[in-house]
């Protein structure tokens, strides 16, 4: 249970909804800044406005996935009006406070190192990205359905990286029947994959697998995906870019030569809202209670 904690929300989508309702389940004061146009509205709660003291008297504070771009600009499409946090506001989380985001930009790092608030990215916990991978592999598979003229069944597909994310997708593929090729790092990747049954290759060698290819998921979040590259692949391939924005592929010469290629970071709040919802509301529950427990402990 989470009573007697004060636990600030500041924009987000219908991911944060999810959690909100969590910590209010478990009895924690729930307070939220940018839902005032949400309908239905939520119930338990408390609408407020961003300011130096609702911040100071938080336990907990929950930014969206994108904590804030570097100008302070919070992601809130419930809001009616633009919410920024800016140095004052930083300023005013108490120092240990644990600040909850999925990834953190430059801007949000920098106040965390000089207010000695404790920062806590939760896409970078493996148990979240494992558990994302699911609705990022479904929604890649939507979206190969969505844009190509085939099945996937009997397609061949490359996925480049072997991480959390391309290890689900690979698997996904496989079990509707696609033959997998993957691109990859490391020998124990390479191991991995022949155990798997699927074909791996060393990610930059990627030219030399051009020629018969369908389908290309690309995980890595630098250019891979070159113009170099894309000159000598079919022209009815279909890149699918699952990384960070801006992806790993070249965009603009894709087009040019009339190559479909799309980009689709954040897939799991796009096509599984509640789901992504419901494994970050787990995992911030989790540790918040944890956080407090330790701190209990210490006293």
């Amino acid at each position: 249970m989470l009573t007697g904690l004060t636990i600030v929300f500041i924009g987000g989508d219908a991911r944060q909804i999810e959690i909100i309702n969590k910590c209010t389940e478990l009895d924690a004061a729930v307070k939220v800044v940018g839902f005032d146009q949400l309908e239905p509205p939520l119930s338990g709660v408390s609408l407020e406005k961003l300011s130096p003291g609702l911040l100071m008297n938080a336990d907990a504070i929950v930014l969206p996935v994108v904590g804030c771009d570097d100008q302070g600009i919070i992601d809130a499409p419930f809001a009616k009006e633009k919410i920024v946090m800016n140095k004052e506001m930083f300023a005013a989380i108490r120092e240990g406070t644990a600040v909850y985001t999925g990834m953190a930009k430059s801007l949000l790092k920098r106040m965390a190192a000089e207010f000695s608030f404790k920062l806590i990215e939760l896409l970078e916990r493996d148990d979240v990205a494992i558990y994302n991978s699911i609705p990022t592999a479904e929604g890649a598979l939507m979206m190969a359905i969505q844009h190509t003229d085939i099945t996937i069944h009997g397609s061949t597909c490359i996925v480049l990286g072997l991480g959390r994310t391309g290890f689900t997708l690979a698997q996904t593929l496989q079990g509707l029947g696609a033959i997998v090729k993957v691109g990859i790092r490391r020998g124990d990747q390479a191991a991995r994959a022949v155990q798997m049954g699927w074909k791996p290759f060393v990610s930059t060698d990627l030219a030399a697998y051009t020629g018969e290819i369908d389908l290309i998921f690309n995980t890595i979040p630098t250019m891979i995906v070159t113009a170099q590259i894309i000159s000598k692949l079919p022209r009815n391939v279909v890149i699918i870019d699952l990384a960070s924005a801006p992806g790993g592929t070249d965009f603009r010469y894709a087009e040019k030569r009339g190559i479909k290629a799309l980009l689709a970071p954040g897939l799991p709040g796009i096509v599984a809202p509640k789901t992504a919802g419901i494994i970050m509301a787990n995992t911030i529950c989790q540790s918040i209670s944890e956080e407090f427990h330790l701190r209990g402990d210490e006293m």
